[in-house]
């Protein structure tokens, strides 16, 4: 199996196999990411993305329930490189139960509803979307590529082909207006109806452009006050039908779970509880990406 390059993938699939079937992002503008910026996209060969699921299953087995499909926005690929992936990860595989990727909501847009049903009756199942905002203001500063509707109309889309959707929002992202984005992100995860939402909180990176904005004075990390408001609105104003919610990821002050709407009230407890200073926070230093 071969990677190029750092590898990332969300804390939910730390036990899945990671596919490196793209290299990079196709996107690669947002200004507070540097996942991908020393990688040029491009699709890898189909015959080597084949032959690392081969080696997968010589080093593992047939042991291999869930697969993530890296890297960055792997969804863009085109369906004749799905279609083998997906129907020789089954065949390796036979306990597989779940193939996921990261996905734009313009990569969504850009596959018809057939194929979209194609990749799910494939195995495609759980697609992880991270708008980060539902600010359109917002969205537009953190040059994110696509605004608030565009990503309702990917969810639909997704919906419609029965595939599960995985929505992260970046706490912190939005500077000086950060009611807004927590009033939008909220709304915008209620008509999104994911079966999952995170929140992570924004890390500025020396060498990316939102660390060029900092520098500047135009862009500034609210306070860990600030950002536990925005993560108490957002948890206030978000409708899912059910969704499990997560603030594990290693950025966050206050690692969080539960399900929405069901816990609604006892994750808002916590967070206040946390606002008025009894219950400790993750500290700075064990605080990451």
């Amino acid at each position: 199996m071969r990677y190029e390059g750092r590898i990332f993938r969300p804390p939910s699939e730390a036990d899945a196999y990671i596919l490196q079937a793209t290299i990079g992002c196709s996107w690669n503008h947002c200004t507070y990411c540097d996942m991908y910026r020393d990688k040029s996209f491009r699709l890898r060969p189909l015959e080597e993305t084949l032959a690392d699921l081969e080696e997968a299953a010589r080093r593992f087995g047939p042991g291999v329930d869930k697969i993530f499909v890296a890297d960055g926005d792997a969804l863009v690929m085109p369906m004749e490189h799905w279609q083998p992936i997906l129907e020789r990860a089954r065949a390796l595989f036979p306990r597989l139960r779940r193939v996921s990727c990261y996905a734009m909501a313009r990569n969504i847009l850009a596959k018809t509803e057939e194929e979209l049903l194609q990749l799910r009756l494939g195995g495609l199942s759980l697609l992880y979307i991270g708008p980060e905002s539902g600010d359109d203001v917002t969205l537009k500063r953190i040059a994110k590529g696509d605004d608030a509707a565009t990503h309702v109309e990917a969810a639909r889309r997704a919906h419609q082909a029965n595939m599960q959707l995985s929505v992260i929002a970046l706490l912190g992202v939005a500077s000086e207006r950060t009611e807004e984005h927590a009033r939008a992100t909220g709304a915008l995860v209620t008509a999104m109806d994911p079966a999952y939402f995170s929140a992570l909180t924004v890390t500025v990176v020396p060498g990316t452009p939102l660390a060029t904005l900092q520098g500047r004075g135009r862009f500034q990390v609210p306070p860990v006050a600030g950002l536990l408001h925005e993560l108490r609105t957002m948890v206030a104003e978000a409708r899912p039908t059910d969704a499990v919610f997560r603030t594990n990821h290693a950025s966050n002050y206050l690692p969080l779970g539960g399900r929405l709407p069901a816990d609604r009230d006892r994750i808002l407890g916590l967070i206040d509880a946390a606002l008025a200073g009894k219950i400790r926070l993750r500290n700075e230093s064990s605080r990451g990406l």
